[in-house]
């Protein structure tokens, strides 16, 4: 027969061997279990993206520069995770959000005030 398939005649039964058995025919529950695999594996990367992103980073004199950010995440507990080392108060503190920049009056910190952050954020102190 042409193509490789063999047709057999079993107990009246019509077998079609090589056509089913070797063309890479995919059952329903393998196909169900492939499509299951890809979704997962694309949540998996879509999570790791998110935690990548889900940092704030701090430039200046600080031991740690990428701060992991959290919901309620602030300012000034930002600058406290990084661990500021710098040998007097920061000057000058400038938030970056999306490609915004604001200053920050450090003496407004020290007086109470603070400001909730987001994940992507930049804190440069100066």
């Amino acid at each position: 027969m042409a193509g490789g398939r063999n047709i057999f005649f079993i107990g009246g039964v019509l077998t079609v061997l090589g056509t089913v058995l070797f063309c890479g025919c995919v059952t329903k529950s393998k196909a169900n279990a492939q499509a299951r695999a890809a979704y997962l594996a694309g949540q998996n990367a879509a999570l790791r993206q998110q935690q990548t992103a889900a940092t704030v980073t701090v430039i200046g004199p600080v031991q740690n520069h990428d701060v992991p950010w959290v919901e309620g995440l602030t300012l000034v507990q930002a600058i406290a995770t990084a661990r500021y080392v710098g040998e007097h108060d920061p000057k000058e503190i400038i938030l970056t959000r999306e490609g915004e920049s604001a200053k920050i009056p450090p003496r407004k910190l020290l007086n109470g005030a603070d400001v909730p952050l987001e994940p992507g954020d930049t804190i440069a102190i100066h």
